[in-house]
């Protein structure tokens, strides 16, 4: 059995190191709690709309609908700050669902990230009418 003698490690493994946390990852982690919110129909305007259903039929393109779209971020050490393009179902009350999405946007983040979430800026881009359909399913039908 070997001693060791000398100065002994006093550190917690969590300080023995660094974690960073990538843009994408604060994205995605926004961008699943915007959308758990009732009332939103969608992140992102209706170009960025567009442009990703055109992308995910493309073959190799991947599947299911990107969760960072509508959603762009500044991730510091400590801090991030977000911005937000959001799409609300008719007849709701927008600043209710806009303040409802911030909550959860800060709660996800903060818990899953740990960083402190200085602002969530929410745009609302457009509002889902009760008679429109959804610009895939349009799509589809012409084709």
């Amino acid at each position: 059995m070997t001693e060791i003698t000398g100065a002994r490690r006093s550190d917690a493994p969590a300080s023995r190191g660094r974690t960073t946390v990538a843009d994408v990852v604060v994205e995605k982690i926004a961008g699943m709690a915007a959308r758990d919110v009732p009332g939103v129909h969608a992140l992102g305007g209706g170009f960025a709309r567009s442009m990703g259903t055109m992308r995910e039929r493309m073959p190799g393109a991947g599947s299911g609908k990107s969760v960072t779209r509508g959603v762009s971020v500044e991730v510091g050490e400590l801090q991030a700050a977000i911005d937000l393009e959001i799409v609300v179902d008719y007849g709701v009350s927008i600043t209710d669902v806009a303040g409802e999405v911030r909550e959860s946007v800060i709660s996800a983040v903060e818990r899953m990230a740990d960083r402190e979430v200085v602002e969530v800026n929410i745009t609302v881009s457009d509002v889902k009418l009760p008679d429109e359909e959804d610009e895939g399913e349009e799509r589809q039908r012409i084709q």
